[in-house]
């Protein structure tokens, strides 16, 4: 009695000890960035380190968003990150349903080399990558950037939309066809309804790998005006000797504002995506 008393004692009090240990573990950088944004910089190197904010100033958020040049960059990266997520999730599911539902030859090695370009490392295509935008007249625009980062985002995509549309019983789409919808009726109005978690799950997974992309855009747009926000800040706020950390912090802290509204708003579909197209009923 004693044993299984003490033993309920250490699951109620280590579980949650250890838990906190670990937000703590993950939380602690989000929260040192964004107390050294309130910091004037002369705060930043003193020791001890002040740990809390007593008087936080706000002068360096006035002093960023009062500049244009990060308003643009800001912009941009809302633009291209709309555009590969709205492209992706359209591409990702007519690929996902017809790799799901229809029979042709070679069906599963066109999958295997979609799936297989996701091991070459990004480095490794950029020259090519770039020489080919540079022929095509693709450099320092919006499109050709999407059309990059669609690319790297779709393999992911539709595997996991193929994983949710082969959840779905056929009979309902039998049920459909006998009641004279058509094929892409059935698409719309059957299968996607019924896929939303699957959907929201690559919608964020795209606008994240999208939003937090430097490779790409730092290669392929070289216009200051059309940079995106991860290279407009490398450049622009990181210097080569000296740094102002409190100015890079309060950049940083605003770049992440959508991520974690995105998060916030949606995520019980990205939990709910994730967790209920990894097993197959």
């Amino acid at each position: 009695m004693n044993k299984s008393w003490n033993e309920r004692i250490l699951r109620y009090l280590v579980s949650p000890a250890l838990m906190i240990v670990y937000l703590s573990f993950l939380l602690f950088p989000l929260y040192w960035m964004a107390i050294t944004s309130l910091k004037r910089n002369s705060d930043l190197f003193v020791m001890p380190p002040k740990w809390f904010v007593t008087q936080p100033i706000l002068e360096h958020y006035i002093k960023l968003f009062s500049e244009s040049a990060f308003l643009v960059y800001y912009k941009n990266s809302l633009i291209v990150s709309l555009s590969t997520t709205l492209l992706t999730l359209l591409l990702a599911m007519m690929a996902g349903y017809a790799f799901s539902r229809f029979r042709f030859a070679f069906k599963e090695l066109a999958m295997l080399s979609i799936m297989s370009t996701q091991m070459l490392p990004v480095v490794s295509l950029l020259i090519a990558l770039y020489a080919m935008y540079k022929s095509y007249g693709l450099l320092n625009t919006h499109i050709g950037l999407i059309i990059a980062l669609t690319t790297a985002a779709l393999p992911f995509s539709i595997m996991m939309l193929k994983v949710f549309f082969d959840s779905i019983p056929i009979s309902l789409e039998e049920a459909a066809k006998i009641d004279g919808v058509s094929r892409s009726g059935i698409l719309f109005r059957i299968v996607l309804p019924l896929s939303k978690p699957g959907i929201f799950a690559v919608g964020i997974y795209s606008f994240i790998m999208s939003w937090d992309d430097l490779l790409y855009s730092l290669t392929l747009i070289t216009k200051d005006p059309l940079r995106t926000l991860n290279p407009g800040i490398s450049i622009r706020y990181m210097g080569e000797v000296a740094y102002d950390w409190a100015n890079i912090m309060t950049v940083c802290v605003s770049s992440t504002i959508p991520i974690l509204l995105l998060f916030l708003m949606f995520q019980k579909y990205m939990v709910s995506g994730l967790t209920s197209g990894a097993v197959k009923e």
